[in-house]
């Protein structure tokens, strides 16, 4: 058995590949495709799985909404002059700090939309981009899911105007929503959007 941090290390390099191919596959529903067959056999088999070793024989897999080309944009980060720092709960009640650094403001769906973006101030830094939707507590996770931390991997780059790849159909659930003894940070107030995002991937079943 390897050295838990090793298994850790191998994660992150998985997952970093993985957005690395999406980001090579652009907008392509196979790129999208690809990337969640990934991660669905990263989370099924990885020691590093969110999904507690004892459940993953009887997990029944990541659940997906169809993907939704309307719900990839780009969105320029606005900067944030005051760069707020506030403290995000997590699942577990345990503080975490970040900085708000700025917004983007996409319009989804015909809707137009605000969403905050923040720079974690712990494990060297990263820009963290958490969301809840208006399906949340029903066909989305309650507690919000990610689209950008790129602490862990996930990051989908920039445009050629230097603008945030936002591609909703990426979206996936924290390890909280796993397995309750993951401690991750959820979508604060100013991220919860009244609009629904059908795109990415569903509650757990």
């Amino acid at each position: 058995m390897a050295h838990p941090l090793l298994e850790l290390m191998d994660w992150k390099r998985r997952v970093l590949a993985l957005c690395a191919a999406a980001r090579a596959g652009g907008g392509a529903p196979e790129a999208c495709a690809a990337f969640r067959a990934g991660r669905e056999s990263l989370v099924r088999a990885h020691p590093q799985s969110p999904v507690p070793a004892e459940r993953r024989s009887a997990f029944a897999g990541l659940r997906h909404f169809p993907h939704r080309p309307e719900l990839r944009v780009a969105a320029a980060l606005e900067p944030d002059p005051e760069g707020a720092e506030l403290v995000i709960p997590t699942s577990t009640g345990e503080p975490t700090r970040f900085t708000r650094i700025g917004r983007v403001r996409p319009v989804l769906g015909g809707h137009p939309a605000s969403l905050a973006v923040y720079w974690l101030e712990g494990y060297g830094g990263g820009l963290f981009l958490p969301f809840r939707d208006a399906l949340a507590g029903s066909e989305t996770y309650g507690g919000g899911r990610y689209l950008l931390d790129t602490v862990k991997g996930a990051d989908l780059g920039t445009d050629a105007g230097g603008r945030l790849v936002l591609d909703f159909n990426y979206a996936y659930n924290p390890s909280c929503a796993y397995d309750p003894r993951w401690s991750c940070p959820l979508a604060p107030p100013e991220n919860r959007l009244d609009i629904a995002i059908p795109a990415g991937e569903r509650v757990p079943a």
